[in-house]
């Protein structure tokens, strides 16, 4: 349950930042700069964000499946994309803050790394869907 909740709060967070939230400001008339200083620091806490998240989902990986599923199973190797990119995005930001391509290219492998772990099933169900009880 909690694997699904981070889950939802970091993957949806992001692309609803990036789908939602920020096409909406350009058209409700702020002004650019505005608009690009309100992107630069919400994208940064989205993925600042999602690498807490991924911490997480990391530690419940690791619990249900063991260390070495983090090298072995594809959700291990998705987290560690995901955080290769939180890491990257950082990094870029901080050392070449002119180059927003490598942002944002940063921030899709996250997003897309994202849509793709949410197709794994869960760990420590075995790839069976849950059913609840009468």
């Amino acid at each position: 349950m909690l694997w699904q909740l981070t889950q939802m709060l970091w993957v949806g967070g992001l692309w609803l930042l990036h789908i939602g939230l920020l096409p909406v400001l350009g058209r409700i008339g702020l002004a650019p700069l505005l608009i690009d200083e309100i992107t630069g620091m919400l994208n940064a806490l989205m993925v600042g964000f999602a690498a807490a998240c991924l911490i997480f989902q990391v530690l419940v990986l690791v619990q249900a499946e063991g260390l070495a599923s983090l090298w072995r199973d594809i959700r291990g190797q998705l987290l560690l994309v995901a955080m290769l990119a939180c890491a990257m995005y950082f990094a870029v930001r901080i050392g070449w803050p002119d180059t927003a391509r490598w942002q944002l290219f940063s921030y899709l492998v996250l997003g897309f790394s994202g849509l793709l772990l949410v197709l794994q099933p869960v760990p420590g169900w075995g790839g069976r869907v849950r059913q609840a009880h009468p």
